[in-house]
């Protein structure tokens, strides 16, 4: 086949040089032949493409040139369009001028010589910092919207990634979204690098860093108080979470009621179950893997996109607004300019989750990850592609973290009663009250119709390996997959999973070892308007949580099957259907 192809290369290229000569062009056909040669040789590298490489164009006619049959995710920039919100009002994110039609480099790592850039808490930073930052804002804010520098143009950076507005590239229609899969961490990290160089260029200052709001340690689990005034302020925010509430991470529409000391305890637990047991895996933490195309497709997000990432969106959004804006929705998330301090702190914990691995564990070597690409304006108005494997290494993109304590590292809960006596009075109720549903097979499964998750689901499940050894634990982790999730409605929905728990309904939650982790949708706020003659196709989606540490904990290893339990929150379960339940294994 190699043979065969070098023949033909040769061949070929024997042809084009003799086209690309003037032996056939002759005064009164050279224009005639002129076209004859521009289309065997346009015929000509095609198929030398065809055999080596893919070509993409930068929006000018200079094409670049991708490995062969590759195809990485990456926005059309020529397909940018309206969307709607879930209440029909039309939605343009896109920018005044097709990006399409920009010049594009590609991104370069900035000068190593010069000191990082070093991002510290919200909560405390001084005051000269705050008015300088301040001070970018407002200017950023008076910035007329055909500059990328424009306060609300970054802003729908955000809305236009994560509305749908994009096809992907090489497709017509396949949508490309940054939201529920491994390309949330990255694309964010991406957005937050050129959001911050552009604030240190209105400010004249390189050393400026954004804040991060840490949100996961007690001292800052408020608001920050510099979020309050000038034009940090939003008035599109839940008035009753203001400053001093302090901030309910696992967040469900309900108030929790806790005082604050209960409120930090359970949120310290949560981050525990987010960022240790339940994200011992890659795909856990980071997301499922999506490719480009229809087929690679997939809605499977990681421990902490889930929350607090999606629950203190909600938290702090408007309840005032009918998608509780801005925070609350995607298409208007980063209309808030506390936006960009959550999901710095978003972008930390992925670094420490990633120390947390040690040995390159957590790291993804897959090329349809680390070459997926996107377009940034620069700080200096250019377009610029960039690639994730670009920003992997935050040291080279010159930027670290100050060091904070990470209470929630040695907050590993305990269970809520005794496991043998939780688990006898859950064989008690199986076997008399017949409360529960029950499966001897890899799923408690309800399909075809799926179940309405208007009230709890209980069912027993079966495990296809117990007494594994420590090895054996470090090298597969146990997942609980609950599956076919189907979102009825693009509304605020979210549920809790129990393990082994008596009585998950009402008296526990993440502070009890029994809760093995959270469903939560956020309302995208906008969904695609189709092309005429195109169609959506419904997706359903999956929730995977890792339980080996927690089945250690709850004595249940040992056990056949164990007792879960899905609570939907807040009263949204009625716009919630699962297909099942089961057991996997995750390398």
């Amino acid at each position: 086949m190699e043979a065969k192809k070098l023949i033909s290369l040769l061949l070929f290229t024997f042809i084009f040089a003799a086209l690309s000569t003037n032996l056939f062009l002759h005064d009164s056909n050279e224009i005639q032949y002129f076209f004859i040669i521009r289309k065997l040789r346009s015929l000509v590298l095609g198929i030398q493409r065809g055999w080596h490489c893919n070509s993409a164009s930068n929006g000018n006619g200079v094409q670049t040139e991708q490995p062969v049959r590759r195809a990485f995710l990456s926005p059309n920039l020529s397909t940018c369009h309206q969307s709607l919100t879930d209440a029909d009002v039309p939605i343009y994110c896109c920018p005044p001028k097709r990006e399409s039609e920009e010049p594009f480099i590609d991104f370069q790592l900035p000068d190593p010589s010069l000191p990082l850039r070093v991002r510290r808490p919200a909560h405390l930073v001084d005051e000269e910092y705050i008015a300088k930052y301040n001070k970018a804002i407002s200017i950023m804010k008076s910035l007329p919207y055909d500059d990328p520098r424009n306060f609300m143009r970054q802003a729908n950076v955000h809305c236009v990634y994560c509305s749908g507005a994009y096809d992907q590239q090489n497709s017509n229609n396949t949508i490309l979204k940054i939201h529920r899969s491994w390309l949330f961490f990255p694309w964010h990290r991406m957005m937050l690098y050129f959001h911050e160089r552009i604030v240190a260029s209105i400010i004249g200052d390189d050393t400026f860093a954004l804040p991060f709001w840490n949100w996961d340690v007690p001292d800052g689990m408020r608001i920050p108080v510099m979020y309050m005034n000038g034009s940090f302020a939003d008035k599109d925010r839940d008035t009753s979470h203001l400053p001093p509430q302090v901030a309910d991470i696992h967040f469900d529409y309900v108030e929790s009621g806790f005082s604050p000391q209960d409120q930090i305890a359970s949120n310290v637990a949560f981050m525990y179950t987010q960022m240790v047991s339940g994200a011992k895996k890659t795909e856990l933490f980071m997301g499922c893997p999506y490719k480009a195309g229809d087929e690679g497709f997939c809605d499977g997000p990681g421990t902490i996109e889930l929350a607090p990432h999606n629950a203190l969106h909600t938290w702090v959004g408007s309840n005032l607004n009918p998608e509780r804006e801005n925070l609350g929705a995607f298409y208007s998330a980063a209309r808030d300019p506390i936006f960009y301090a959550h999901h710095s702190n978003i972008d930390r914990l992925w670094e420490v989750w990633r120390g947390l691995q040690g040995n390159n564990k957590g790291e993804i070597h897959d090329p349809d990850w680390l070459d997926s690409y996107f377009f940034f304006h620069n700080e200096k108005l250019q377009l610029v592609r960039i690639k994730i494997r670009d920003v992997l290494d935050i040291t080279k993109l010159g930027y670290a973290y100050e060091r904070v304590p990470l209470l929630w590292l040695n907050a590993r809960p305990e269970p809520s009663m005794p496991p043998k006596i939780a688990r006898y009075m859950l064989k008690m109720r199986d076997s008399h009250n017949g409360l529960l549903l029950s499966s001897h097979t890899n799923s408690a499964n309800f399909e075809p119709e799926g179940r309405i998750l208007d009230t709890t689901i209980r069912a027993k499940v079966h495990r296809p390996k117990t007494h594994r050894t420590k090895e054996e634990k470090e090298e597969e982790e146990e997942v609980l997959v609950v599956y076919g999730i189907d979102v009825k409605k693009d509304v605020y929905l979210k549920f809790d999973v129990f393990v082994n728990a008596v009585d998950g309904e009402t008296t526990i939650g993440p502070e009890s070892r029994e809760f093995a982790g959270t469903f939560v949708h956020m309302r995208r706020g906008v969904r695609l308007v189709m092309n005429k003659g195109e169609t959506t196709v419904k997706r359903k989606t999956n929730l995977k949580l890792g339980i080996s540490e927690l089945l250690e904990d709850l004595e249940a290893d040992g056990d056949e099957s164990i007792w879960v339990a899905l609570v939907p929150r807040g009263g949204t379960g009625m716009h919630i259907s699962v297909d099942g339940i089961r057991i996997e294994y995750m390398r």
